[in-house]
């Protein structure tokens, strides 16, 4: 089960629509994100959500499988900047006794086509300097990630184009990416990620 969950991004305005920020922008596409009271800590912002009130915004199909949600789940944004969220998602995981294995990080990632999102537990970093520095301070790669795909550049100036923003054109994809991700973390929260592999291994939302 899933109880602290990083959406990984930049904190500021100019960097609100970037490929980068892909994690921030799924989370204000959550159904209960509206809900959620964002307190100021763990050199972030974190909200928390009692477990059995996420059967209220359960979508699933499978209506008679058993939930496994904790009693309350945590969501962090960082406001360190990117290559060193590990700092504000250790301090969080520390301070509520959360095992690394129970965390999931939301992230952009250059290895997947924009349309496709992905869960995956442990495994390569990919050269994301989130997940590189969550590594680095949990002492671990063995945490959840939830993937939202972006797309390699044609060039390679890799910093440049994480952030850039989304071009018009790409953003009625990625709003459908955004919105069956947030139904699946959602239920994922409910039963648990590893319920959802391998359909969402690699899955492909629109083209």
């Amino acid at each position: 089960m899933i109880e602290l969950v990083a959406f990984l991004g930049n904190y500021g305005r100019q960097y609100a629509g970037n490929r980068h920020n892909a994690g921030w922008l799924l989370a204000e596409r959550l159904p209960f994100y509206s809900s959620l009271s964002w307190k100021e800590k763990f050199k972030g912002v974190y909200a928390s959500l009692d477990g059995f009130r996420l059967s209220s915004w359960d979508t699933a199909s499978d209506t008679e499988t058993a939930g496994t949600a904790p009693d309350k789940i945590y969501f962090l944004m960082p406001h360190t900047f990117m290559n060193l969220s590990g700092d504000s998602v250790q301090a969080a995981a520390s301070f509520f006794r959360i095992q690394p294995d129970r965390i999931l990080a939301v992230h952009d990632e250059l290895e997947l086509p924009l349309g496709t999102a992905s869960f995956k537990f442990s495994g390569g970093l990919g050269g994301h300097n989130g997940l590189r520095s969550m590594k680095s301070r949990l002492g671990t790669a063995d945490f959840w990630r939830l993937r939202i795909g972006i797309g390699r550049p044609d060039h390679h100036d890799i910093s440049s184009w994480v952030l850039s923003d989304f071009a018009p054109q790409e953003e009625p994809v990625l709003d459908q990416v955004l919105d069956q991700s947030s139904r699946a973390l959602t239920e994922a929260l409910i039963r648990g990620p590893e319920t959802l592999l391998p359909e969402w291994n690699k899955k492909k939302i629109a083209p």
